[in-house]
């Protein structure tokens, strides 16, 4: 697949590079794509929810009533879960949501999010870029210039620039990460993907099977 660099205007270099067949045209795979997903968001979870058992709730263990003899259910004590301000039955404890996939189901997953892009011809590459400033402007008008300032944009650098990062820090729809840090969510929630002329070649290097 060939597309044309733009530069930080919009307008063509006159450039052209291919991007590998290998990492941006296979036969995507949702499945992969999900299970990527998945695990992204589960390890956002911090897992820290708890409620108390009627083992931990304060209160009495006296009997609150006769065994026998009420004409109702057997009473319990204060703390009993049917009773109000009781401890809770079943509820959620502390724990870690992350689970195991595999480099390979991953290294696909990432695979197909790019090819999705290229079916969609959601991808451009633009020359390399590096401000001298953080300036938040420079960053809108480039947006403005590729004609995506209206939708979620991922762009992709080869390393970490800490200009363009903190230029675009302050603008919800737009996310800076390298190649190294991509992942499916990422991706895959990004309408426009931009990328870094010198990154092209950083993709062969980080995807390959």
């Amino acid at each position: 697949m060939e597309l044309e660099v733009l530069n930080i205007e919009g307008k063509s270099t006159g450039r052209k590079v291919t991007l590998n067949d290998a990492v941006f045209g296979i036969e995507p795979n949702d499945h992969a794509i999900y299970l990527d997903v998945k695990q992204y968001m589960a390890n956002q979870r911090q897992g820290t929810h708890k409620a108390k058992g009627r083992s931990e709730v304060a209160g009495s263990t006296r009997k609150l009533g006769r065994q026998k003899g009420s004409g109702g259910a057997r009473p319990g004590d204060i703390k009993s879960p049917v009773r109000v301000g009781g401890g809770r039955i079943f509820g959620p404890v502390p724990r870690l949501y992350r689970f195991k996939l595999n480099k390979k189901v991953k290294l696909l997953a990432r695979k197909s999010a790019l090819s999705y892009k290229a079916q969609k011809n959601a991808i451009c590459v633009v020359e390399n870029l590096n401000f001298d400033a953080p300036k938040t402007k420079n960053f809108v008008a480039l947006t403005k210039n590729l004609n995506i300032s209206d939708r979620k944009a991922l762009l992709v650098l080869p390393v970490q620039n800490d200009n363009v990062y903190l230029s675009a820090r302050n603008l919800p729809r737009v996310k800076v990460m390298t190649v190294a840090d991509l992942n499916t969510y990422a991706i895959m929630h990004a309408q426009s993907l931009v990328i870094s002329e010198d990154a092209v070649s950083v993709f062969e290097q980080q995807f390959k099977a």
